[in-house]
């Protein structure tokens, strides 16, 4: 066989991260990305204004609520909800011609989008929910941030408990003790999904090339 002929091709995955505020699922993203060349991370579209420094395409795109409502209306955001007064969605597109490349996408979204993703793109998705050690360890990480007043960090504390309540709906479930043994275990995850039969879409024509050079 050929070096041409020992090519697999492999379809992209969708990588959901959740978790509750703390539990150091930010820092897992960024510290992925950074050493994974071959996943990116979804870019959202979103109705609210642009903020100083970001930029159209790479942080969001920034959308009329008028556009936002017509890309809703035809079924174009794999996810998508209000958060106060403006909306937030994933466009379908870029991440569906990311998965056909053989490029995995990254999603930093809560438990309702990820059902919201489930519902679309079941076939493509992997959910893993990143859990903190303990109550007091999530407590002490929201205080040592310094980005919150005393009474965010008491309503983000009681968010919590209703999040973990939905890691049932996930597929792996990662213990945020040590931020290096979780991204190592993030990253087995990841190698394990990519390997899936399933996803290796040139892998019957491969198969039969081997077993005709036998």
């Amino acid at each position: 066989m050929s070096s041409d002929d020992l090519h697999v091709g492999r379809r992209g995955l969708m990588l959901v991260l959740s978790s509750p505020s703390g539990a150091g699922k930010t820092t897992l993203s960024r510290r992925l990305l950074e050493s994974d060349s071959m996943i990116t991370m979804s870019v959202s579209a979103t109705t609210r204004p642009p903020r100083p420094g970001e930029q159209h395409g790479r942080d969001y795109y920034f959308l009329s609520t008028e556009d936002f409502g017509i890309m809703r209306n035809r079924d174009e955001f794999l996810e998508h909800a209000k958060v106060f007064s403006n909306y937030y969605g994933t466009p379908a597109k870029p991440v569906l011609d990311a998965l056909d490349a053989g490029r995995d996408v990254l999603f930093d979204i809560d438990w309702q989008g990820t059902q919201q993703l489930d519902e679309h793109a079941k076939e493509d998705l992997v959910k893993v929910f990143i859990l903190p050690p303990s109550a007091q360890d999530l407590e002490r990480r929201l205080k040592t941030r310094a980005q919150d007043s005393a009474a965010i960090v008491a309503e983000r504390m009681a968010k919590a408990s209703e999040e973990i309540s939905h890691y049932q709906e996930y597929d792996y479930i990662i213990i945020n003790e040590n931020v290096d043994q979780a991204l190592s275990e993030l990253r087995s995850i990841l190698m394990a999904e990519r390997l899936k039969r399933k996803r290796q879409t040139g892998l019957s024509d491969f198969v039969k090339r081997l077993r005709d050079a036998l």
